[in-house]
């Protein structure tokens, strides 16, 4: 899973996986402050946020999720449960 997010970094960001619902949230705060001599001439706040949800399958192992921030993109892996991977075949011995 890929997320859009230029101009945040990676503190921003909170994962929590709970009930098998995994929810991504962020929220920064900017303050931008102008002074001349010892009097504000000028202060600025900006507020981004945002929350997503996502109902994880059955066969998503939230135990083992991992996530990555990088050039904007949040990227999650999830992987799925060791018993819904696909079973290599095998040989039965007949007797």
């Amino acid at each position: 899973m890929e997320v859009a997010a230029p101009g945040f970094v990676k503190a921003d960001f909170k994962l929590k996986v709970h009930n098998d619902l995994l929810t991504i949230s962020s929220e920064k705060k900017v303050e931008n402050e102008a002074k001349e001599g010892e009097q504000f001439t000028k202060r600025e706040f900006s507020y981004q946020s945002f929350t997503r949800s996502f109902t994880l399958p059955e066969i998503a192992d939230g135990e083992r999720i991992e996530a990555n921030y990088e050039n904007g993109i949040l990227r999650i892996v999830i992987p799925k449960k060791d018993e819904a991977k696909p079973k290599p075949a095998r040989m039965i011995e007949i007797q």
